[in-house]
């Protein structure tokens, strides 16, 4: 994308004090409760292969990608040895962001969207392709230290940003974006990090307006059996230990492959969607790579 003037938005000190004024929410949890005592027990809930008080998780979580921010891209870039940026590449192409002749400028969300990996490519695609210069994106994340990177790389990429802007927000409620404002939602590698996946899902259909898309790129479950397993011990064995030496973080990555192995499956999650009110597209998902990514489109009924 061609350089154009950065209006003062984004790391200038209004800005600055835009992301220190947002009180991140408190995530809502999607909890269980033990059985051997519903009554007493504290609700518990998941954070990878543990099992902790649903109180504590958000903050886990936090933990997780304010550690990780800086070198988030970067981690990327060495765990899946680049492949994830033709993932996101496909995703987008397959999205064909932007106005359409005679159509309106597109409002597009993209939630969990912290270092603005696929927003960018958004704006850049709904320019080069569709000759769309207003088509607007909200990148928003429950995590303020990863939306600086993103706002960060928006200044370094000479974006303007009155077409882009960063929120902190959480994805199972995403309380300022008001009932039918969005045409299309975007989610990629942030929704199996949410504790509630249904609540994540019930408010992504309540912002998109009707005939609105919902969208979402994350791994999945590899196929077939014998490249699952390699793909396994590459996930347990490799990629923490790159965390430790790439990111000097070993246990944020340990908790990334384990909410990987955790995720529903393929067919699992298109029925999560189908009962969120979305009609599926097609049989409701595309795998990548042997399914070690997939690609979930679903959407809102016209009413």
């Amino acid at each position: 994308m061609s350089a154009r003037p950065v209006s003062r938005g984004l790391l200038s000190a209004a800005s600055s004090k835009h992301l220190r004024s947002i009180v991140p929410r408190v995530a809502a949890f999607h909890s269980i409760t033990p059985k051997n005592d519903q009554s007493n027990s504290e609700p518990v809930t998941h954070f990878g292969f543990q099992t902790v008080k649903a109180s504590l998780k958000a903050t886990k979580v936090a933990e997780v990608f304010s550690s990780v921010a800086s070198s988030y891209d970067t981690m990327n870039d060495v765990m899946s040895f680049g492949i994830h940026r033709l993932w996101k590449d496909h995703f987008v192409r397959s999205l064909n962001p932007g106005r359409r002749p005679g159509g309106q400028p597109m409002s597009i969300l993209d939630v969990a969207g912290g270092t603005g990996d696929i927003a960018f490519r958004m704006l850049d695609h709904s320019e080069k392709v569709n000759g769309d210069r207003e088509t607007t994106v909200l990148c928003t994340d429950i995590n303020a230290d990863m939306l600086r990177e993103g706002e960060k790389r928006a200044i370094q990429g000479g974006y303007d940003s009155n077409r882009i802007s960063f929120c902190v927000e959480n994805a199972e409620t995403l309380e300022s974006i008001p009932d039918n404002s969005i045409d299309l939602y975007t989610i990629s590698f942030g929704i199996r990090n949410v504790t509630s996946i249904p609540k994540a899902l019930k408010s992504a259909h309540r912002v998109l307006k009707p005939g609105g898309v919902f969208a979402c790129l994350e791994f999945s479950k590899v196929s077939p059996a014998p490249l699952d397993a390699i793909y396994q011990q590459y996930s347990f064995s490799i990629i923490p230990l790159m965390g430790q030496l790439v990111a000097g973080d070993r246990d944020s990555y340990q908790y990334l492959v384990e909410s990987i192995k955790r995720f529903p499956s393929q067919s699992e999650f298109a029925r999560m969607i189908k009962d969120a009110g979305l009609a599926n597209v097609g049989k409701g998902y595309e795998e990548l790579t042997f399914g070690v990514a997939s690609i979930w489109k679903g959407v809102k009924p016209l009413e």
